[in-house]
């Protein structure tokens, strides 16, 4: 197993982890960190925020959000100036190993989280870090070790998993494979929220003809490609709304709207009200987001943002 490797206060990191079992990656303070395209990766925000750079598009982290990325995603991760995330990189061999342990099986994805699993996660992480730069196991750490994080982790996917049974194949292997096909295409659709996402981009990500992309993806999720796009951009504008000063036409252009007539008449549409009114603050429901708070706070959560 790879030692465990911090990008802590502005320190970039470029790591390569090929040819090991994994590793407990952790960006704090303004640190980035960037991983290789073998590996398979799983992020947590701690405190503060971090911004992820990914084959899948642009995402912002706020406190107990969780992001998971394909083999080939490339993330960079940069956490802000009171920022941590914590993170945990598999390879190909580790991936095998834990997919005969079906309870384990990762997706991509994004989610959120209570504080009570964030302080879990961050609990198991440190343990397995602990296990990593003491040596307690040396070569005999492996998936085994793994697995108390790798099963809560999994956990957190448990709304996720219960659509894999929607997934057309002939056996759960193949259902599982396909599900996380189409997960991976709808965490690009949400990265990309601020333009208009093609079809023929989603269905080359997954490798499927776009028919059969279209047609499985409405199956999984009850709803169109397009559809979802669209559904994505204008939560995206929402929240832009909350959160930033822009001006309405700077947030339809920011959102990938041509112009502020098809932007005002989609947003009524969803939000049932115009976005001047909405910004006025008439809207009666604020995103889960924003009102996440930071765990683990304090001297203790920056005595951990370090090696």
């Amino acid at each position: 197993m790879e030692p465990t490797l911090w990008a802590d206060r502005g320190q970039a990191l470029q790591l390569d982890v090929e040819g090991a079992l994994g590793g407990c990656i952790g960006v704090s303070r303004l640190g980035s960190a960037q991983l290789p395209a073998s590996t398979f990766s799983v992020w947590v925000q701690v405190r503060g925020i971090s911004w992820v750079e990914a084959r899948e598009g642009r995402f912002e982290l706020r406190p107990g959000e969780w992001i998971a990325l394909e083999r080939d995603s490339r993330p960079l991760l940069q956490a802000s100036r009171h920022g941590m995330c914590v993170g945990l990189s598999l390879n190909a061999e580790t991936l095998r190993a834990i997919s005969r342990l079906s309870e384990c099986s990762l997706y991509p994805g994004r989610g959120q989280i209570s504080r009570r699993d964030t302080r879990i996660v961050l609990h198991l992480w440190r343990g397995l870090e602990r296990r990593i730069v003491d040596g307690a196991a040396g070569a005999d750490i492996d998936a085994a070790a793994l697995r108390p994080l790798l099963l809560h982790l999994a956990g957190l996917q448990g709304e996720l998993r219960k659509r894999i049974h929607r997934c057309p194949g002939r056996s759960r292997l193949r259902q599982r494979q396909v599900f996380g096909r189409l997960q991976r295409a709808r965490l690009y659709l949400e990265g990309n929220s601020d333009r208009v996402v093609r079809l023929s981009e989603l269905a080359d990500l997954t490798s499927f003809s776009s028919w059969y992309f279209s047609k499985t993806f409405h199956g999984l999720y009850d709803e169109s490609p397009q559809t979802a796009g669209a559904r994505m951009r204008l939560e995206r504008a929402a929240r832009l709304l909350r959160t930033s000063p822009m001006m309405i036409g700077e947030v339809a252009a920011a959102c990938g709207f041509d112009n502020c007539c098809s932007f005002a008449r989609a947003f009524k549409t969803r939000y049932g009200m115009s976005a001047t009114r909405y910004r006025g603050g008439a809207a009666t429901t604020a995103s889960p987001t924003d009102s996440a708070k930071p765990v683990g706070g304090g001297r203790k959560a920056v005595a951990a943002a370090g090696p």
